[in-house]
């Protein structure tokens, strides 16, 4: 098989965009080192400032694994390319249309969550397709306990007209359950997003497996549950996800630290 090299104009970023770039590529090296990948589908994204609601997006047909910082193409709300290095290979730099209505959606309403991460993992579309949702049967699903949006399912995502009740149902909250097609999590930084994401997929792996068992499931009483969540909330967690953010970015740093090129 003959590789083709792609070759593109060397473009200098300013320092935020830059570091935005690196942990947008982290993401991406981290989501497929633990296998949350489904070949060239799913996207996360980062929101830059800047008028028009800049984002950073993976260009469409590139696998995780070998995403770099080079690689993510910026974005406008309106779904405009306005990387400069399109203008000499846009094919290069095109982005996937149902990818894109999700991620705008979320950029354009909610300020807050700068990271934007949505998955096809098989444990989370088997609980997107359960009637019931996620349960609250382990520590890793209390987490999201009254704290977790769902969104019912309206066909492959390409009217933009679905923006609006995307983010009506996902509200105030950074999870969100994409009733029969998978997972979405969002986070003010890089860490919180990973983390997020990180914690609905065990808690969705554990439930699949649990249920297959056939055995009774204990469910904790509704104070625990919620003084869990709570616990999930307090001041020392930022911290503790900024520690295993470090943890995880060593991960690849090992086995590929070319995704910061």
């Amino acid at each position: 098989m003959q590789t083709i090299q792609v070759t593109t104009p060397e473009v200098s970023w300013d320092a935020i965009e830059r570091q935005t770039r690196n942990d947008l590529a982290a993401l991406y090296r981290l989501l497929a080192h633990f296998r949350m990948t489904d070949m060239i589908d799913t996207h996360i994204s980062a929101r830059l400032p800047g008028d028009g609601l800049p984002f950073l997006i993976n260009r469409y047909g590139s696998l995780f694994h070998e995403i770099q910082a080079s690689d993510l193409v910026k974005v406008d709300f309106a779904g405009n390319v306005i990387d400069e290095r399109a203008d000499a290979n846009p094919d290069r730099f095109r982005v996937n249309a149902a990818g894109f209505t999700i991620h705008s959606a979320i950029h354009l309403a909610r300020p807050d969550l700068h990271f934007v991460i949505h998955t096809h993992t098989s444990a989370g579309i088997a609980v997107s397709a359960q009637r019931n949702g996620l349960l609250p049967i382990s520590q890793h699903a209390l987490k999201f306990y009254g704290r977790l949006a769902y969104h019912d399912y309206e066909g492959i995502a390409l009217d933009l007209g679905e923006r609006e009740r995307l983010v009506h149902d996902l509200g105030t909250r950074k999870a969100m359950i994409l009733r029969n097609h998978g997972l979405l999590a969002a986070g003010e930084s890089a860490a919180e997003a990973f983390h997020e994401i990180y914690m609905l997929e065990r808690a969705c792996q554990a439930q699949i497996q649990a249920m297959s068992g056939g055995a009774s499931l204990i469910v904790p009483g509704a104070d625990v549950c919620e003084r869990t969540a709570r616990q999930f909330e307090m001041d020392s967690s930022s911290g503790i996800i900024d520690t295993a953010w470090s943890a995880e970015l060593r991960l690849i740093d090992d086995a590929c630290p070319n995704y910061r090129a």
